[in-house]
C-alpha cells in the first residue's frame, strides 16, 4: 500500500484475468502513476487464484484476489456475514463485492470497473482519461430524446441499441445542445469491436454466437457527452470509473442467483438508480472516452436470450418506477433508500416476474444497511445498526 493509493480497480474474472497486464502497461506508457492503483480480482473457487496473485506481483501492482471462499471469510472478518447474500453466486453482479471492498477502505477516492474481455486502446490514456473526465468542468455535448432515453451509440451510423435500452424507447428523436457541467461522478468509456447488445438484437443482426455481426470502430465515437437531466441511458460496467460518493446508489442488482431466473440487467439497473440520483443531486455521468476494445467470447446467443428473457418486460418499466422516487433526497444514500422503498413496496403483478422488483427493493435496503455497518459516513441516520469494528484487511 502507498500513501497515494486512491483508485480501486475491480475486475470480475474467471478466464482472461491477464487483461490487467495490458491495462497496467497502458498506464505506464501514458505516465499514469500505477502506485495509485489497487486491483481487486473477483473470481470463483474453481479458478487459479495463485496464478492471479502471481500476475499482480509480476506487474508490480498492488492488489488482492477474492474467490467465493475468500469473500465469505471477508464478510466474517468484517462482522457483516448477515449481508453476504448481497453478492450472488456465479454472476457478473459480483462486482458489488468490489464496491464493498472500496467502501471498507477510506483511502479509495475512486473506483474503476474493467471487464476481463476488454483491452485498452494503445493510443488512449485509459486511467488518465477517466480521471480527467471525473474532474471535467466546462462545456460538453448534452443529449436527450422525446422518449426520455439516450442511446449511448447515437453517434454510430449502424443504428444499434445497446443492451438494456427499452424497446419502447426506440426510434426516438434525438436532440443535442451544449451545456456546462461541473459535478461529474461517473465516467463511462464506450467500446469498439463487439458492441454490447442484448440477445434479441444480436439475433436480429444475424449472429448465433452471442457477438453481433456489426462491429463498432473508433470513428463511431467522435465526441463525449452527458445525458440531459430527466433522461436515462444504459450504463455498462465493462469500462467505467466513478467517485466513492456514488457507492450507496450503485449496487449491482442481484441477478442470476434468484428464483425468477432474472439475469443480465445488474449493471443496467444500477445505472438507472445512479442516473436518477445524479439528476436529483445535480451530478453528471460523462460518456465517451477512453474507449476499450471488446473481445466478447463466442457463446450461444440463445443461452444469453434464456438469461435475459425473464427480465425483459421488467426492463421496459423499472426506470419509470425509479423516476417517480427520490425527488427530495439530499445524498446518494437517501436517493437510493427512496428508490428501494418504491421497489420493495410497489405492486407489480401486471408484469412478468414483477415480484422480482420487490426482491430487489429488499436487497437495496440491505445494501444500505451493509454500507452503514462498514462505514456510516454519509449514510441515512436510520440505515444499519451500530457499526461493528471493521477489519480493513487487504
Amino acid at each position: 500500500m502507498t500513501e497515494k493509493q486512491d483508485v480501486c480497480v475491480v475486475v470480475p474474472t474467471i478466464r482472461e484475468y491477464e487483461c490487467m497486464r495490458e491495462y497496467v502497461a497502458n498506464a505506464r506508457e501514458h505516465g499514469f502513476d500505477t502506485d495509485r492503483l489497487f486491483v481487486v480480482l473477483v473470481t470463483e473457487d474453481f479458478c487459479d487464484t495463485d496464478e492471479m496473485e502471481r500476475m499482480l506481483v509480476e506487474e508490480d501492482v498492488d492488489g488482492t484476489v477474492f474467490d467465493g471462499s475468500a469473500r465469505e471469510e471477508w464478510f466474517r472478518a468484517q462482522g457483516i456475514e448477515e449481508y453476504s447474500h448481497l453478492i450472488p453466486e456465479a454472476s457478473h453482479a459480483q462486482t458489488s463485492f468490489g464496491l464493498l471492498y472500496l467502501w471498507a477502505h477510506e483511502r479509495f477516492e475512486y473506483g474503476v470497473f474493467i471487464d476481463d474481455d476488454t483491452r485498452p486502446h494503445a493510443d488512449q490514456d485509459f486511467f488518465g482519461t477517466h480521471m480527467a473526465n471525473l474532474d471535467h468542468e466546462g462545456p460538453v455535448e448534452t443529449v436527450g430524446s422525446d422518449e426520455s432515453w439516450v442511446n449511448v451509440l447515437y453517434q454510430s451510423e449502424h443504428d444499434l441499441y445497446p443492451r438494456g435500452y427499452p424497446y419502447a424507447a426506440m426510434d426516438e428523436s434525438v436532440e443535442t445542445s451544449r451545456s456546462e457541467v461541473d459535478s461529474v461522478v461517473a465516467s463511462q468509456g464506450l467500446w469498439t469491436n463487439v458492441p454490447d447488445l442484448d440477445a434479441v438484437r444480436i439475433l436480429m443482426d444475424g449472429d448465433l454466437e452471442g457477438q453481433a455481426q456489426t462491429r463498432t470502430a473508433v470513428e463511431d465515437f467522435d465526441r463525449d457527452f452527458v445525458a440531459a437531466e430527466g433522461q436515462y441511458l444504459t450504463v455498462c460496467s465493462m469500462n467505467l470509473a466513478f467517485r466513492r460518493e456514488v457507492v450507496p446508489a450503485f449496487y449491482q442488482f442481484p441477478m442470476d442467483d434468484n428464483r425468477w431466473d432474472v439475469g443480465r440487467f445488474d449493471d443496467i439497473w444500477s445505472g438507472l438508480t445512479l442516473k436518477r440520483a445524479c439528476d436529483v443531486l445535480d451530478r453528471q455521468i460523462y460518456n465517451g472516452g477512453p474507449l476499450c476494445h471488446h473481445d466478447k467470447a463466442p457463446r450461444s446467443t440463445f443461452d444469453d436470450l434464456a438469461n435475459e428473457v425473464a427480465g425483459l418486460e421488467l426492463n421496459e418499466h423499472v426506470w419509470e418506477v425509479l423516476d417517480d422516487a427520490a425527488a427530495d433526497a439530499d445524498s446518494f444514500a437517501e436517493a437510493f433508500a427512496d428508490m428501494a422503498d418504491a421497489l420493495a413496496e410497489g405492486e407489480f403483478d401486471e408484469w412478468n416476474n414483477g415480484a422480482f422488483l420487490n426482491h430487489c427493493g429488499e436487497y437495496m435496503r440491505d445494501w444500505l444497511d451493509c454500507l452503514a455497518a462498514i462505514d456510516p459516513t454519509g449514510m441515512p441516520v436510520d440505515a444499519g445498526a451500530e457499526a461493528p469494528e471493521v477489519v480493513a484487511d487487504d
